[in-house]
């Protein structure tokens, strides 16, 4: 079959696409015959622009590894950039939209707050903040995962770690929903975008009076050292400040539950294997984690800009060409896993791809697994059946793919067990 024929049946510029999903299909067929193509663009495409798609492992990592070729920046020439398909203007002023040395003189400023010390200090707390969400659930009546567990759990820990007021969060997590539910090619919508801003500026001016424990705090009081292009060191403005929470809070709010709520379903799906990681050690639950995150992987692709002119594999990338690599592809390609589409939870080695690799690993990596080893070591422990009540409702995104609704009931068991991971 033309390559040009098949891949142009599918639209993977618009969100409507994942309404139901992710389209594995497309891929499986995609890595196998056409894994790097140009997807041409339609009436509903960021910027009424093409762009080039790849769905393997091994240049998904090409990508992630070469980011002086293939930029998070306004790279060729742009006006415009970042990781979504749209050109955004604000590419440069964010952490995950910049490139070095910029890029690290961010980095190192979130670093001083995002240490391991400072995460695993959160451990005791949000355990017990997990098994207070889980002893309020109610028992054998239908109830939303998502809403009382999955969706909550991370934005207590994203609060706790930023400083936000933890009465606050179910309100900032309706405009992140919000915002990335609406059809626009943004990544979150400028109107729910807009609330986040203007919560985010009245939270920066009061800490700004009054700092306390916290890695929002902690960044308003670290001073960049002057950079080796001649940039000022100095506190951040209060517009770096306030791209610095955008970033954390969503990305801290939305992509650990769609772990939690996809990686319960996938064990709900293989009660062979929800049965052995019940009263799993904290070594056997690290692995599963990493097996609940290939196979969730919430942020199902990424954008870069080509700086340059590149024959990469015979396609000739052009510079200002938007390329795309495909994580949620990427981790189930069959050349690095073994039966990628069996869920595993002993698959050692896992490279998978969800945190990135390079220079843009995620900052979160360390929270959202601690987030997810505590939320099943709980959840098994004190839960004995999970039992689907519905179909589940999927966030129509082409950029963070997570389970919006998910109509459970449970029934617990009869006698409470202590977590051991």
């Amino acid at each position: 079959m033309d390559a040009r024929v098949e891949t142009s049946k599918i639209d993977l510029s618009d969100n409507a696409t994942f309404a139901h999903g992710f389209p594995h299909d497309h891929f499986t067929w995609a890595r196998e015959h056409a894994p790097i193509y140009w997807h041409e663009p339609t009436a509903v495409t960021a910027d009424g622009e093409g762009f080039w798609v790849m769905s393997r492992h091994d240049d998904a990592m090409a990508v992630m590894l070469d980011p002086v070729t293939f930029s998070s920046d306004k790279g060729g020439g742009r006006t415009g950039g970042g990781t979504g398909l749209k050109d955004e203007y604000q590419a440069g002023n964010f952490l995950n939209w910049s490139d070095d040395p910029r890029h690290q003189r961010l980095r190192s400023l979130v670093n001083k707050g995002f240490t391991n010390r400072a995460i695993h200090a959160l451990e005791a707390e949000l355990r017990r903040r997990t098994v207070a969400l889980i002893e309020a659930l109610p028992e054998k009546e239908p109830f939303d995962f998502v809403e009382r567990f999955s969706r909550d759990l991370p934005l207590q820990a994203i609060c706790l770690l930023l400083g936000v007021p933890q009465e606050d969060r179910a309100m900032l997590a309706s405009w992140v929903d919000a915002g990335i539910a609406a059809p626009t090619p943004e990544i979150i919508s400028r109107e729910y975008a807009q609330h986040l801003s203007e919560y985010g500026a009245r939270l920066i001016a009061k800490k700004r009076a009054n700092l306390t424990d916290d890695i929002l705090s902690t960044i308003i009081a670290a001073r960049l050292e002057p950079g080796e292009d001649g940039s000022a060191g100095g506190p951040l403005t209060d517009r770096e400040l306030l791209n610095f929470f955008m970033l954390l809070f969503a990305a801290g709010a939305e992509t650990t539950r769609s772990a939690i709520g996809g990686g319960l379903k996938a064990l709900m799906e293989n009660p062979e294997q929800l049965e052995r990681l019940r009263g799993a050690d904290i070594g056997q639950m690290r692995v599963a984690v990493d097996e609940i995150l290939r196979w969730t992987t919430p942020s199902i692709f990424k954008r870069r800009t080509a700086t340059r002119d590149v024959d990469y594999k015979g396609h000739p990338i052009k510079e200002g060409d938007k390329v795309t690599y495909w994580e949620m592809s990427a981790n189930r390609d069959a050349a690095v896993f073994d039966e990628p589409f069996r869920f595993d939870i002993t698959r050692s080695p896992n490279r998978h791809v969800t945190f990135g690799f390079g220079a843009h690993v995620c900052l979160g990596a360390s929270l959202a697994r601690m987030e997810i080893r505590l939320s099943f070591a709980e959840l098994l422990a004190r839960i004995e059946t999970f039992t689907a009540e519905g179909p589940i409702e999927w966030m129509p995104s082409n950029r963070l793919l997570g389970i919006r609704r998910m109509p459970l009931s449970i029934r617990r068991r009869s006698e409470r067990r202590a977590a051991t991971a």
